[in-house]
């Protein structure tokens, strides 16, 4: 445990910017499944993950986890992201889940070594430094929800469709719905849910609080989209160390007895005693103007 809090403090501080900020695909030939696009003027540091496989519904295949994963990486250490924003560029799905056709194809060993590839791949969007959110705007359907859950935030519009629907397969939620949905929903909900394989419009997962916001869909269907970066927007301008701090202490804090989670807050909060940025609020309150934070 110590470890691994003592690794989460050092990723809550921004390190330097990388030389690039494209995803490399692997096959030169065709588009990446996977799109990362740094927006400019006032939205500078929202950066977007676009999912990019229209053929297959952003069905979680060995490319897409892949080129995910190398985008992840290369982020993960970048200080101009202080939000990371998960969108679909394929109309009317978020993430449709796992890739069957592709998984049949496989053996059982196979299988088990790609679902633990998802695993991980759940593990590091639930790690990632800087607050992360997911703008469903249509179906997020069992790894797809899952994707969504490892986020920090999910906002979906009203029509979406979400659910974890594995039992309906012959499955069970492998990449981490066992464990995330009933720390979001509760336990007896959660079983209900994955018992069952329901599937929840956004407006019926907002009143569940399975997601942050639902709002209306527009003629465009990217109303999800718009009131999450609207929510990104509200983040840029609050300390980025001190939000990355916070996301530590709230995850690893919960994973613990209140006494140890007192401990972990206690030692994030001495973390960010000596940053720049803390320094210039002090100095904005006492002097009545907007701080100016620079992530130091």
């Amino acid at each position: 445990m110590l470890r691994a809090l003592a690794r989460a403090l050092r990723l809550a501080r921004p390190r330097g910017p990388l030389p690039a900020r494209r995803c490399a695909s692997a096959a030169a030939a065709r588009d990446p499944e996977i799109q990362v696009r740094a927006l400019e003027g006032p939205d500078t540091g929202i950066t977007e993950i676009l999912m990019n496989r229209p053929q297959a519904r952003n069905a979680l295949g060995y490319v897409f986890v892949s080129e995910l994963r190398e985008a992840l990486a290369r982020l993960r250490e970048d200080r101009q992201v202080r939000v990371l924003l998960f969108r679909s560029a394929v109309g009317g799905v978020f993430c449709a889940g796992a890739d069957l056709k592709e998984r049949e194809q496989m053996s059982e060993a196979e299988v088990g070594v790609f679902v633990q590839r998802l695993r991980g791949l759940m593990n590091e969007i639930a790690a990632f430094p800087a607050p992360t959110i997911a703008a469903m705007d249509g179906y997020a359907l069992g790894g797809g929800l899952e994707l969504a859950l490892a986020c920090d935030l999910r906002v979906a519009a009203s029509s979406a469709v979400m659910g974890l629907i594995e039992t309906t397969r012959g499955l069970l939620p492998g990449a981490g719905g066992t464990q995330r949905l009933p720390r979001c929903l509760g336990v007896a909900l959660a079983k209900e849910l994955i018992f069952t394989g329901r599937r929840l419009s956004g407006t019926q997962a907002q009143a569940l609080g399975l997601v942050n916001h639902a709002v209306a869909q527009n003629e465009e269907g990217n109303a999800a989209y718009h009131r999450a970066r609207e929510l990104a927007r509200e983040i840029l301008p609050q300390a980025p160390i001190a939000v990355r701090l916070g996301k530590v202490a709230i995850d690893r804090g919960t994973e613990v007895d209140i006494a140890s989670g007192m401990a972990i807050e206690g030692m994030c909060y001495a973390q960010n005693i000596p940053t720049r940025d803390r320094r210039e609020g002090m100095a904005a309150f006492r002097e009545k103007r907007p701080p100016r934070f620079v992530g130091e």
